[in-house]
C-alpha cells in the first residue's frame, strides 16, 4: 500500500451519469464529455473498484444557498425548465449567452457538481484523514448571484464552506487551472482561515490574479506567461507552492486540477503536460490530512481524460504513465472532437496515458511571480 492510501487515506471517487449526456450545446467548448471519461478510463485500466466509487448527492437550493443568493438559484432553476431567459434575467445574472448558456440540465448539472464537493467535504470533515476526488468539483468562476466562465455554482467555495462549517481553521485552496481562480478568491478575500493559490496564464480570462494581489491578504497569485513549460512549472512548486503551503500548515486542502494549461488544450497557451499537472498533485498531496481533488477547465477531450485519469493513479499511488489497456484505449479511440485537432487525433492521445515532458528553460517573469509570491 502506498504511503499516501492507508487506511484512512483510501481515495474515494465521486462520479455521476448525467455529465455523460449532458452538453452546453454543439458549439461550446463543454460540447465535450470529461467527466464520463475520467470514469470510464478510470474503470477500463482496473484502477476503480465499486467499493469507492459514490454517486454523487445533489445540492438542495438550501445547501446551495449558503453562498448563492435565493433569487439566483430560483432564476437557474426556472431557465432550465423554461428553457429561456427573459431580458432582465440574462443580464442580471449573466444567463442565456455564449458563454454560460441556455441548455438542457443548466440547473441539475451543477447541482449534482456542487453536491459532489459538499459530499467530500463531509466525508472529510467527519474524519481526521482522507483522500477525495470529485472531477466534476472544479467549477471556480461562478459568483454569488451570476454565472461566469462555463460555471453556474461555484462548487469548490460550496465545498470549503463546509469544511469550515465542521470547525476546520485551515484550509488551503491550490487552483492549477489555466484561468485565474477568481470566484473562489473572491469568496474568501476577507476569510483568514482560507488561503488561496492560484497558478494562471497572464493576460488570460478573466484577467484578475495580479502576482500584487493579495485580495486581503489571504491569496497568492502566479500568473505565468504564455509558453509555461514543465521546467517552469516545478520552479513555482518547489520555488512558492510548496514552502506557502507547508508554512499555511493546512488541516484540509482543494486542489483544481483544470486540465486547460495542457499544451494541446484550445482555451490557453500554456504549455504543460500531463504529467506536471500529476507531478505537482503528487507533491501536494502529503502536505494535508484531508485532501479534495476537484477537475476544472479542458477543452480537448483526450487531454482531459488522460489527464484526469492520471490525477486519480496519483491519488493511489499508481504511476498512470503507462500504456492503456485494450478497454482504455477502446475508450478513447471512441471520443469525438468537433475541431479542427480532432479530425485526425495523433495516434499517441489513443494510445498512451501520460505525455512526453516539455521541459525548458525557467523564464525570469516566472521567477519573478515566484519571488514575489513568497514576499
Amino acid at each position: 500500500m502506498h504511503a499516501l492510501t492507508t487506511p484512512l487515506r483510501i481515495p474515494l471517487f465521486i462520479g455521476g451519469e448525467i455529465y455523460r449526456g449532458s452538453t452546453y450545446g454543439p458549439k461550446h467548448p463543454l460540447a465535450i464529455p470529461r467527466v464520463s471519461t475520467a470514469i470510464d478510463l478510470s474503470r477500463a485500466m482496473g484502477w476503480l473498484p465499486d467499493e469507492v466509487y459514490l454517486d454523487t448527492h445533489v445540492a438542495s437550493e438550501r445547501e446551495l444557498a449558503r453562498f448563492h443568493t435565493p433569487d439566483y438559484i430560483a432564476a437557474l432553476k426556472r431557465a432550465e425548465a423554461e428553457q429561456r431567459v427573459d431580458e432582465a434575467t440574462a443580464a442580471r445574472h449573466n444567463l442565456g449567452k455564449l458563454e454560460n448558456p441556455v441548455f438542457a440540465e443548466m440547473y441539475r448539472r451543477p447541482a449534482h457538481s456542487s453536491g459532489s464537493a459538499l459530499q467530500a467535504a463531509r466525508i472529510l470533515g467527519d474524519r481526521p484523514a482522507g483522500l477525495v476526488y470529485a472531477p466534476a468539483a472544479g467549477t471556480h468562476h461562478a459568483r454569488r448571484d451570476r454565472a461566469s466562465g462555463f460555471c453556474y455554482f461555484n462548487a469548490p467555495v460550496l465545498g470549503i464552506l463546509e469544511l469550515l462549517d465542521h470547525g476546520l481553521e485551515r484550509v488551503l485552496y491550490v487552483d492549477l487551472d489555466a484561468h485565474h481562480g477568481d470566484g473562489v478568491e473572491e469568496a474568501f478575500a476577507d476569510d483568514d482561515r482560507v488561503l488561496t493559490i492560484s497558478i494562471h496564464e497572464d493576460g488570460r480570462w478573466p484577467y484578475t490574479g495580479k502576482a500584487e494581489d493579495r485580495a486581503g491578504g489571504m491569496a497568492r497569485n502566479l500568473p505565468v506567461p504564455p509558453g509555461f513549460n514543465d521546467s517552469e512549472m516545478e520552479h513555482v512548486m518547489e520555488a512558492a507552492v510548496l514552502p506557502l503551503t507547508r508554512a499555511f500548515r493546512p488541516q484540509a486542502m482543494v486542489i483544481q486540477t483544470g486540465a486547460d494549461a495542457l499544451a494541446e488544450d484550445p482555451l490557453s497557451r500554456l504549455e504543460l503536460s500531463n504529467r506536471a499537472l500529476w507531478d505537482a498533485v503528487a507533491a501536494l498531496l502529503p502536505l494535508a490530512p484531508r485532501v479534495l481533488v476537484v477537475g476544472g477547465g479542458g477543452y480537448n477531450p483526450w487531454s482531459v481524460g488522460r489527464c484526469w485519469v492520471g490525477i486519480w493513479a496519483v491519488m493511489n499511488g499508481i504511476d498512470p504513465a503507462v500504456r492503456p489497456t485494450a478497454e482504455a484505449e477502446a475508450v478513447l479511440r471512441a471520443l469525438t472532437w468537433n475541431r479542427a485537432a480532432g479530425r485526425n487525433p495523433p495516434d499517441h492521445w489513443f494510445t498512451t496515458l501520460g505525455d512526453e515532458r516539455r521541459p525548458g528553460p525557467v523564464r525570469d517573469a516566472v521567477k519573478r511571480v515566484a519571488d514575489l509570491a513568497m514576499s
